[in-house]
């Protein structure tokens, strides 16, 4: 792995450039030039990631390409990718992608890793790293939440992050195990209340959280569910927008009115929080992963909590496949990453600074 295509440039996208680009020949895609005043370490070319022979001809000049794009892009890229024989990565959350991408790593000789953000990506590598203290399982649950750090208005929330991907969370079925059966159960539903120092969130179910988790923990676990923090309220009104006035058959139409109702902000944080319980030499006990993430500073700009963790979390994964620490083909499954690897790799390690 030696040049690396990163398609979309916008705050995710050019972070996970510039974290790469520390290590390897990296060029940046987009249709529209970068819209904010930033110097880039590397060069960005334009070009229209929906055109096929856009993409066979600009593929033919890298060995790996990294999807920053929203998720219904990545489809078309991942062929093209696969095709071309280059290794594949992206963020999608989008549950009917990653198993079209899946399929394409089976006749494939370079690796396809889907999923390599936050959540899915990052939770499910903290999660199957507690299952390891234990000899049996029961519960798995594990919660992420990205916010803003100073709330306003009744849906208290921003979109620090795609609006299509947070939208696609809400409207899709989310997999779980509920009492040692694999199903499919609604999102928007499973309302808890939960306490983080001091103060009181909400969590609901959301699909894709979990990756492919449900079908690697069948049979071991009593329990497995993934659900979104959110500042207390918010999950009414997403169910009034969605299922009471039936946005959910509107989405480009819901996208607009809450990506302009709710714009993005500077100061977010992301909370990330995992629970497994098991019995370890015959004694139930419970183990706990929680942190929470402000913005941090990066080759000197300030990024966002959501931006910083979701780019640090895929370019690890692109660090791991070349050094050998993951499998250099297939379908890579992110709660079979080693946890003390990611770690060990240089965007990995953003992790675990102060």
């Amino acid at each position: 792995m030696k040049r690396i295509l990163v398609l979309g440039m916008g705050k995710v996208g050019s972070l996970v450039g510039v974290l790469l680009s520390k290590n390897f020949d990296v060029k940046g895609l987009d249709k529209n030039p970068p819209h904010y005043k930033y110097k880039l370490p590397f060069e960005v070319i334009q070009g229209d990631v929906s055109s096929p022979e856009f993409l066979d001809s600009i593929f033919n000049d890298f060995d790996t390409v990294v999807s920053a794009l929203p998720y219904f892009l990545n489809k078309t890229v991942a062929l093209k990718a696969a095709e071309k024989g280059l290794h594949y990565f992206d963020l999608t959350e989008d549950v009917e992608t990653t198993n079209y991408i899946r399929d394409l790593a089976k006749n494939t000789k370079t690796v396809m890793a889907p999923q390599c953000g936050l959540a899915p990506g990052f939770i499910g590598i903290v999660g199957a790293n507690l299952t390891h203290e234990f000899d049996k399982l029961r519960d798995i649950e594990l919660r992420v939440g990205a916010l803003p750090r100073y709330p306003n208005g009744l849906l208290a929330y921003s979109f620090t992050w795609s609006p299509q991907g947070v939208i696609n969370e809400y409207i899709n079925d989310a997999e779980a195990i509920h009492n040692g059966e694999r199903k499919m159960v609604t999102s928007l539903d499973g309302l808890e209340y939960i306490n983080i120092e001091g103060k009181e969130f909400e969590a609901f179910t959301t699909s894709g959280g979990l990756g492919t988790m449900c079908e690697t923990y069948e049979g071991k676990v009593d329990t497995l569910n993934y659900k979104t923090i959110r500042y207390p309220g918010h999950c009414k009104l997403m169910r009034f927008l969605i299922q009471e006035l039936i946005m959910k058959d509107k989405k480009e139409q819901l996208t607009a009115i809450l990506e302009n109702a709710k714009p993005p902000v500077k100061e977010d944080i992301v909370y990330v929080y995992a629970v497994v319980e098991g019995w370890h030499n015959k004694k139930l006990s419970r183990s706990e992963f929680y942190k929470t993430y402000s913005p941090k500073e990066i080759a000197g700009k300030t990024w966002r909590a959501i931006s910083w963790t979701t780019a640090a979390s895929i370019a690890a994964v692109v660090e791991m496949v070349n050094e050998g620490s993951l499998q250099t083909s297939g379908f890579i499954k992110q709660e079979e990453i080693p946890f003390d690897a990611f770690l060990k790799t240089k965007s990995g390690g953003l992790f675990s600074e102060d």
